[in-house]
């Protein structure tokens, strides 16, 4: 058996399990696998930004879209740490990648060598990690490698995704061995759990049993691809379906049964349907804060007395924030599946059996409706947030990706963003890292070349990864970002006033001696990059500025102006304790006892 290198050996693993990709930056721990990847280039392609926390993000996003992972490359000390970021946005919203780290050689473990972290242990670095990746491997000797990479690519895509980390001594990439690589699992597929026999009649009972049923699903669905067998069954029972950003899509949301999201950002209907519901469904959800308006009863859920089934391939997930009538252990795609073929053999669903219950919806929908219209036809300068988020609809279609970083924007967008199709709107939810939006619109476009996809971010989240601009001209990614430019930290200028007594300080943008708000001008900074830039600062211009954004073919800058008094109407609450929590500014909460 021909003697072979360590990075020879990780490059030729990862083009065996088909991964197009390294996104990663150069350092001189990584040199030996930057040379294993010089002739494989045909076969897997480098990516390199101009920092480590965007390598992350992009993968990330990937992810979401192509439901197929890539890697990234990182070198020891600083370069690493930038990932750290990257990986904790990726983990806490179920995303996976293959963080490839560098670190010193062996030979120099616990001496103190450049850029070794050895206070408490000899290279610690994957510590830095942990909390973050489902596993840190550290092969010390390159015969190590076949086993970690097989035992790490398996962990990545099995169960709940996640990303993982490879932590790589400098001198295994460039020591030799004969040992021969073992596949992962990928290929022959990882197990998919169901549901017992059963616990799906048990399901199918309460729903035969309930007057007012509800689905709430969340990024579990929308990574098992099971938005089809979530549509199907939600029509054949005519069960209303809520989502969090993350399962937004996986029923289109022009659909009768789609509410949308809750919470204190959320849609009226979807509150008042989670406040009322005797029976809800959860599938591939975790009731945090946003989502549960801090698990204050009565503001978006009262569980009990609504039965709960909490369905997840992660049992630490179920029953973590809320009590559960029924645990279910269990692929989503599978578990609707299940539901799917017991409820159309027992003939439960009925179109007139829960007439009272839609009769009750549509009635919430309409108030809604009325309450939130008239703004998005307002036309003016700076631009009415509703109408961003219409036009930017009206342009774009179906199958358009759009990438949000949090911010104020964002609160709009989960609001009032009409999602068509599961993988389409990737949200930093969980983590809630700004640059996601940003860098991983990148990672989006390379996984889905044929699909238009748009990032829609603050002018602060912008300002943490504007060198994005710079990727997207050296590796021709034609994606287009839209800066929400608001001269301010919205959506923490926000809280600050409404908890404060109106006392602003250090979430506005100004400059000068009179304080004028400032930002740079974005769009001039985008052609300093080689990207065309547009100013818009009308909302008459916004659909033509964008729709000859999108036909381009090039990456495009919009620097869109927009007006920061107007706040997303609350629908919910969310709590900071101990300040108190605030009242909706539209509805009241139902407590049912």
């Amino acid at each position: 058996m021909a003697r072979t290198k360590g990075a020879d050996l990780i490059a030729d693993f990862l083009i065996r399990e088909d991964v197009p990709y390294i996104f990663g930056i150069c350092g001189h721990g990584t040199v030996g696998m930057l040379d294993a990847l010089w002739s494989r280039q045909d076969k897997i392609r480098l990516i390199s930004p101009r920092h480590e926390q965007v390598a992350g993000h992009m993968a990330d996003a990937y992810f979401r879209v192509a439901h197929k992972p890539v890697a990234t490359l990182t070198s020891c000390g600083p370069g690493s740490c930038n990932l750290v970021m990257a990986t904790a946005c990726a983990s806490a919203d179920s995303s996976a990648f293959y963080a490839i780290t560098a670190n010193v050689p062996t030979q120099q473990f616990n001496r103190g060598p450049f850029q070794e972290s050895y206070r408490n242990q000899a290279a610690e670095f994957p510590v830095a990690l942990r909390p973050y990746v489902k596993r840190t491997f550290q092969p010390t000797r390159v015969d190590m490698l076949p086993l970690a990479l097989r035992q790490s690519f398996n962990l990545m895509l099995s169960g709940r995704p996640g990303p993982v980390n490879l932590d790589v001594p400098f001198n295994v990439f460039q020591e030799e061995d004969d040992v021969e690589l073992q596949s992962s699992d990928r290929l022959a597929g990882f197990p998919k759990p169901g549901a017992s026999p059963d616990d799906i009649r048990r399901v199918v009972d309460l729903i035969a049993k309930a007057e007012r049923p509800a689905f709430f699903v969340s990024h579990g669905v929308t990574l098992a691809e099971a938005g089809p067998e979530l549509t199907a069954v939600a029509e054949l029972l005519d069960i209303p379906v809520i989502t969090s950003p993350n399962g937004m899509g996986a029923v289109p949301m022009p659909h009768r049964l789609a509410l949308g999201f809750i919470g204190r950002n959320g849609t009226y209907p979807a509150n008042q349907v989670g406040r009322h519901c005797d029976l809800l469904i959860a599938v591939g959800a975790r009731f945090d804060d946003r989502s549960s308006s801090s698990w204050i009863p009565g503001y978006s859920w009262n569980i009990p007395p609504t039965r709960l089934v909490h369905v997840d391939i992660d049992p630490t997930e179920i029953g973590r924030n809320y009590p559960v009538d029924l645990g279910i252990l269990a692929d989503a795609k599978v578990f609707l599946s299940q539901l799917h073929e017991e409820a159309r053999r027992r003939r439960i669903g009925s179109p007139m059996r829960l007439a009272a219950w839609h009769d009750a919806i549509d009635g919430w929908r309409d108030e809604w409706r009325a309450h939130t219209a008239p703004p998005f036809d307002m036309s003016g300068s700076p631009l009415r947030p509703e109408r961003v988020v219409r036009d930017v609809r009206a342009v774009l279609p179906d199958d358009a990706i759009i990438s949000l970083d949090s911010g104020v924007h964002h609160n709009w967008f989960m609001q009032f963003w009409e999602a068509r199709q599961p993988q389409a709107m990737l949200n930093s939810w969980g983590f809630s890292a700004m640059g996601f939006g940003v860098s991983g619109i990148l990672g989006a476009k390379l996984a889905a070349p044929h699909r238009p996809c748009l990032a829609i971010v603050g002018d602060g989240g912008f300002t943490m990864t504007p060198h994005v601009l710079a990727t997207a001209v050296e590796y021709d990614i034609p994606a287009v970002w839209l800066v929400w430019n608001n001269f301010t930290w919205g959506a923490i200028r926000d809280i600050q006033l409404g908890m404060f007594g109106g006392r602003e300080i250090g979430t506005s943008f100004h400059a000068g001696p009179d304080r004028a708000p400032y930002n740079p001008d974005f769009a001039a900074m985008a052609r300093s990059y080689g990207v065309e830039g547009i100013t818009v600062q009308h909302s008459d211009q916004l659909g033509d500025a964008l729709r000859h954004a999108m036909a381009l073919g090039k990456p495009c800058l919009l620097d869109v102006h927009v007006d920061a008094g107007p706040k997303p109407p609350s629908t919910g609450t969310w709590q900071l304790p101990p300040t108190q929590h605030r009242e909706p500014a539209f509805g009241k909460p139902v407590v049912i006892r």
